[in-house]
């Protein structure tokens, strides 16, 4: 795993797991403590994460809104956007551009807070 950046945008390739949990913990909390604003973390070169990488991104999500920060993540791979539908965490986390839900369903961008649905009434 290799992160480029700085506290204002990062980048993530290789994969984010258990090995590399602890690295890139305090790589994305350094950032987030260093700086203002929305930090935006681009997963485009993001090749793979488990369930550990997940709890990285969760905390350093947690750790920004502590610091009246926002974690947006970019150009999240269409496998990783999965899990996030599957685990309804695109409800939490700002993801940039729209996240196809389970039913194929293109949920709105960062931003826009979704409406529910209402069927129509005869």
């Amino acid at each position: 795993m290799r992160i480029t950046g700085d506290h204002r945008g990062l980048a993530i390739e290789g994969r984010l797991d258990v090995r590399s949990a602890a690295d890139a913990r305090a790589r994305l909390h350094s950032a987030v403590d260093g700086g203002h604003g929305d930090l935006v973390l681009d997963l485009g070169r993001l090749e793979f994460w488990d369930a550990t990488g997940l709890g990285v991104i969760m905390g350093t999500h947690r750790r920004a809104g502590r610091l009246g920060r926002r974690l947006v993540l970019r150009d999240v791979p269409a496998q990783l956007q999965r899990l996030l539908v599957a685990t309804r965490l695109h409800r939490i986390l700002a993801v940039e551009g729209a996240v196809p839900d389970a039913y194929g369903t293109t949920l709105p961008a960062i931003g826009v807070t979704p409406q529910p649905l209402v069927a129509p009434t005869r």
